[in-house]
């Protein structure tokens, strides 16, 4: 089974598409299939189970419900529920309705969430009685609400209940006539280097995006997919797969008990899963220390940061020899946009500690990738002559169906997000540096906003730079930060380090490092070396480095002063 992809005919306007009635269509063809299995979050009534002929109905029963309950298509539904089967029932029913989600991730905090909300004024509130009560604590962010929906006890802020919703009787209408380019909805970024934005998700793209990850990560009807991040688990059943919901906190994939994961790939006879990093680290590092292999995993992907080659050969060695382990480029504007196996980035590794970066693979269908010279103003068109050569690293540039073309109410960062390619068409800055091998494959360099550009005028990029250190037994991680001013900045190195380290053995290995610095001319220029316990991460992946809060720090701590004196670059 394939979700069709209709097409305008040429001079026709955008053609009629409901991303609902992809769930719809599975539902048709494997109507017993089991769509969702959730043992640690069961739905409101208890259950922890729904077959895709079951989630279609109830979705299309809710949906029905919004309406009667007077939201419009067009309206913005704040949802604010936890992971299981009354996600999955309350996403796929406010597609089939018309009504735009609008996803906030939770772990960004209160504030930095009401926020988002504020900017995206929904006219709804669809979440948890603890939802509905911080929207009343900040109600600043929810002066345009009118409709509520509660998943749970309400506790007299009104509304609608959920459970009634479920429980209602009679037809249900079909799926709204939403046209492809439609909002579908708005996902926020996680804001690790900026204020956290709406992305535009329109309905075409939703389609693209299932169609994208089933052909080029070899996803087969009828498997299971364990699910660790809520949102990419929610086309599973979409794609003909079972979500099997993992026990662990999605907000916090860093934290989760590999044990645990473990656990539920076993019970749950998972053939696929999606992992940031920082997750798969702790499951590697488990099963390498016990010796375990998950046999039954046919594909993992692994996105959400940068994926170090080493974590890559790690999972690798504990998962059966046809397993396939993909790490896809690409942002909540665009996803995926490339793809590369395990295999190619085991060939690509020499290269990427050497300081060349990570080799994310080449374009997937109907997306492509191109590298520009870099520059923080607004660029307004590009044409083929402002393209780089192979092999020099620029900004990257991406189109495909994929890719979002606007923020949400937010016409500046848009504007500064978006560029006209040589055919004219819109193209997004992706916010990225990189090159272009003669292969075709984009190697990652890592954020524009990271680049270090010295006062001698040599630019470092964090990926290349941090790979070199990283390669040290002793080095946990590294972070490339400037500190002074802008155009002038002194490049530094935080290293969290392997373990304790006396300040002996510190001062040693940074010599050792600095040794290393010297060596390989794209780390040449860097000859402060800081070192901190942790590292602040993003709140979504838990993998992607806080740089921004790291550079704060290494200035305040290289204001403080040397604390061995002799040698002011060793802090």
């Amino acid at each position: 089974m394939s979700a069709p992809s209709p097409a305008s005919p040429a001079g026709e306007g955008p053609a009629v598409f409901n991303t609902g009635t992809l769930l719809s269509l599975a539902a048709e063809a494997r109507p017993d299939l089991p769509a969702i299995v959730s043992p640690a979050f069961p739905d409101y009534r208890g259950r922890n189970e729904m077959t895709l002929a079951e989630l279609d109905r109830a979705s299309s029963t809710v949906a029905s419900a919004l309406l009667e309950e007077g939201f419009e298509p067009g309206d913005r539904a704040a949802l604010a529920v936890g992971p299981g089967p009354d996600f999955h029932v309350l996403v796929y029913a406010l597609f089939k309705a018309g009504i735009v989600p609008v996803v906030v991730d939770p772990g960004m905090g209160l504030r930095k969430a009401a926020a988002c909300l504020a900017d995206a004024r929904p006219h709804g509130l669809v979440g948890s009685p603890r939802a509905h009560l911080l929207s009343l604590l900040f109600a600043g962010s929810f002066k345009g609400l009118r409709k509520r929906v509660t998943v749970g006890r309400s506790w007299g802020w009104g509304g609608a209940s959920y459970s009634a919703m479920r429980e209602r009787t009679g037809p249900a209408r079909p799926p709204a006539d939403t046209l492809e380019t439609d909002p579908a909805a708005i996902l926020f970024t996680s804001g690790a280097t900026g204020p956290a934005k709406g992305v535009v998700y329109t309905h075409a793209m939703f389609r693209a995006q299932t169609e994208i990850i089933r052909d080029s990560f070899g996803l087969r009807e009828g498997g299971t997919e364990l699910v660790t991040f809520p949102l990419f688990g929610l086309f599973a059943p979409a794609l003909g797969l079972t979500a099997a919901v993992a026990d662990m906190d999605p907000s916090r994939p860093g934290e989760a008990d590999p044990a645990h994961i473990v656990s539920s790939l076993a019970r749950h006879r998972a053939t696929s899963m999606f992992a940031s990093p920082a997750l798969l680290s702790r499951l590697a590092s488990h099963c390498l220390a016990k010796g375990l292999t998950l046999s039954g995993l046919r594909t993992v992907i692994c996105a959400g940061a940068p994926v170090r080659p080493a974590l890559v050969a790690d999972m690798k060695s504990v998962l059966s020899p046809e397993a396939r382990l993909y790490t896809p480029y690409g942002a909540t504007e665009g996803m995926p946009l490339t793809a590369v196996e395990a295999a190619e980035i085991a060939d690509a590794r020499g290269m990427s500690e050497q300081g060349f970066g990570f080799c994310v693979g080449r374009p997937v269908a109907g997306c492509d990738v191109r590298v520009v010279a870099v520059t923080d103003k607004q660029l307004n068109s590009f044409g083929e002559k402002d393209i780089l050569p192979q092999g020099e690293v620029g900004e990257l540039v991406a189109r495909g169906p994929v890719v979002a073309e606007s923020y949400f109410d937010l016409p500046l960062a848009t504007a500064l997000s978006m560029t006209l390619g040589p055919d004219g068409g819109p193209w997004r800055r992706m916010g990225d540096m990189g090159w272009r091998d003669a292969g075709g494959r984009i190697w990652f360099c890592g954020r524009k906003a990271h680049r270090v550009t010295s006062s001698d005028g040599a630019v470092l990029f964090t990926v290349p730079c941090e790979s070199v250190f990283n390669n040290h037994p002793l080095v946990r991680r590294s972070a490339l930060v400037g500190v002074g001013p802008p155009g002038s900045m002194r490049p530094a190195c935080v290293i969290e380090p392997v373990g304790k380290l006396s300040a002996e053995r510190w001062q040693s290995l940074v010599r050792e490092l600095s040794t290393i610095a010297k060596a390989n001319p794209r780390t040449r220029g860097i000859t402060i070396f800081l070192r901190k316990g942790s590292f602040p991460v993003d709140v979504r992946h838990n993998a992607k480095i806080a740089r921004e809060k790291l550079a704060v720090w290494a200035q305040r701590e290289l204001a403080v002063g040397s604390r061995f004196p002799g040698d002011p670059d060793i802090r």
